[in-house]
């Protein structure tokens, strides 16, 4: 088995990859912990949250990926939770938030392990220094208790030759648009080395098999007729040859300042592939693999329609909920109105006629039930204020509690919505590269070539000698650049040389110093001595 680990940001773009069922046959995820999302996506934001929250950690993930040797057979479920556990005891990482995911790719089935580092009680991140020689120690642990035997480089006299190797993203790019594994490019550039004359013969035969000689970050390297990008020093396969053997071997005939640019040369590679047949063949194959997103997006679909059932719904709790609000407001306004008018009738029949009403009248009576009756409307209208206050007040609460648990439910679709669509971009870049490899498969094959196709001699040869042309002028634009600066440093340590000797002879209050005319001239001789010698070198 070879266990695969890595520190990591991204995790949306991670979870993308997990889901990718058109990389893969079967895609399983089996157990999301410490997240309240239940999908990969949601859980990787969350824990990014934390990271961005709590922590100044960059790499917020660690990635596993647990891969069996196909000849002795799968691991059992109670295998890779044993494997698991005891990778988490040997890093440090028991009981941290984590998902598993398993896939069948070709009949081989592996795992997936994403830790999150940040430790949300502490609030930092779990070091995981050394964490590749622990996992290594792990793995022989694991092996040695369960009978499995291991690929070259886990045994510590490392007598196996064999090693285990993990592609590059950008290896695995090439491989996966050309059909050309790196060990492929290797054998040929190795070969080209081996039997080369001359500089000049080495570099037409890489021509010849694809590839141009160009200048990048590194003074040597090869773009392919494809775009692609490698060191020279990298593709030759001899552990003696380095990248200075390699300078010295081509800076002769070929010196760095005369070669195109990584630019001009994919240019040049563009230029020359335009291929019709190969075209015509990625058109063929686009309507297939449209027709076949069709058929997969099922499950955007699906996610699109919940989307808008659960927004047809919330629109319904909503406006159930105002109808529900306007019956309470109007029952409120009818209570109170009847209240009013069971207090008018009672004080119409409580009304004194006759004598009584005169004496009250001359006793001032009537005058005080009357303040007494303005005092307690006076109160019932406060209070009626109040309450009417109290209800709107607790029916807008009500009204924000439910549009934010309504947000909150419909961003956590339209999330799901996201990653569905962001797993079937993914899925149509798989099937794109997939197409274009076969179709530059089958362009070699009619053509008989089983590299890559030569490089346009003629139009490679051009470029070459607009770099020659230029390496002059530059050359001289250099020295000139050199020559000027070298003047100014100059005249700039005589400036300081000078007047520190002027503030010396202050200091000492030197009497035998010459007059202020004679030293300005003296200091003006010596500037000029330096320039005519500056020159003269």
């Amino acid at each position: 088995m070879i266990p695969f680990a890595s520190q990591r940001a991204s995790g949306q773009d991670l979870a993308t990859h997990l889901l990718n069922a058109e990389d893969n046959e079967h895609v399983m995820v089996m157990d999301v912990r410490g997240a309240l999302a239940n999908d990969l996506h949601g859980a990787f934001a969350e824990w990014q949250l934390q990271a961005d929250a709590l922590t100044n950690c960059r790499n917020y993930l660690y990635s596993l990926s647990i891969n069996p040797d196909p000849a002795q057979g799968r691991l059992t479920q109670e295998q890779y939770r044993d494997y698991v556990e005891r990778v988490e005891k040997a890093l440090g990482l028991e009981g941290q938030p984590r998902a598993v995911v398993f896939h069948i790719k070709h009949d081989r089935e592996h795992a997936h392990i994403v830790w999150s580092r940040i430790d949300a009680e502490a609030g930092k991140a779990v070091q995981l220094s050394f964490d590749r020689e622990k996992l290594m120690r792990v793995t022989r642990q694991f092996a040695r208790d369960h009978g499995l035997e291991l690929a070259g480089g886990y045994d510590r006299d490392h007598d196996n030759p064999e090693k285990s190797s993990q592609l590059s993203l950008y290896d695995k790019h090439q491989q996966d648009t050309t059909g050309l594994t790196r060990e492929q490019r290797m054998e040929l550039v190795t070969e080209l080395w081996r039997t080369r004359d001359s500089a000049k013969a080495f570099v037409r035969a890489l021509g010849e098999h694809g590839y141009m000689l160009a200048r990048g970050n590194r003074p040597y390297v090869l773009v392919d007729i494809h775009g692609d990008t490698n060191a020279l020093p990298r593709l030759i396969d001899d552990k003696s040859v380095r990248a200075k053997d390699v300078r010295a071997f081509l800076e002769r005939d070929f010196p760095p300042e005369t070669l195109p640019s990584v630019d001009e040369a994919k240019a040049l590679a563009a230029k020359q592939r335009k291929d019709k047949a190969i075209q015509d063949k990625l058109d063929r194959e686009a309507a297939a693999i449209k027709a076949l997103s069709d058929k997969e997006a099922e499950r955007r679909r699906a996610a699109l329609t919940k989307v808008r059932e659960l927004a047809a719904r919330q629109n319904k709790e909503r406006a159930a909920m105002k109808k529900k609000h306007h019956a309470e407001r109007v029952s409120f306004r009818a209570k109170r109105l009847e209240l009013a008018r069971s207090i008018r009738q009672q004080r119409l029949r409580a009304r004194p006629k006759g004598l009584a009403r005169f004496l009250g009248r001359v006793t001032g009576m009537e005058h005080v039930i009357k303040r007494i009756r303005q005092y307690r409307d006076r109160n019932r209208r406060t209070e009626t204020r109040q309450l009417q206050a109290a209800l709107i007040e607790r029916q807008r609460k009500t009204e924000t509690e439910l549009v934010k648990e309504h947000r909150l439910v419909m961003e956590n679709q339209k999330r799901s919505l996201r990653s569905v669509m962001k797993v079937e971009k993914r899925e149509q870049r798989s099937r794109a590269i997939k197409s274009l490899r076969r179709a530059r498969q089958e362009q070699r094959a009619r053509r008989g070539v089983e590299h890559l196709d030569a490089i346009d001699s003629k139009s490679y040869e051009a470029l070459l000698s607009k770099g020659v042309e230029k390496a002059p002028k530059q050359q001289g634009r250099d020295l000139e650049d050199w020559r000027s600066g070298w003047n100014r440093l100059s005249h700039q340590f005589t400036k300081a040389a000078d007047e520190f000797e002027k503030g010396e002879a202050g200091d000492r209050g030197d009497k035998t110093s010459k007059p202020k005319l004679a030293q300005q001239e003296e200091v003006r001789r010596r500037q000029q001595r330096r320039r005519d010698q500056d020159k003269e070198r």
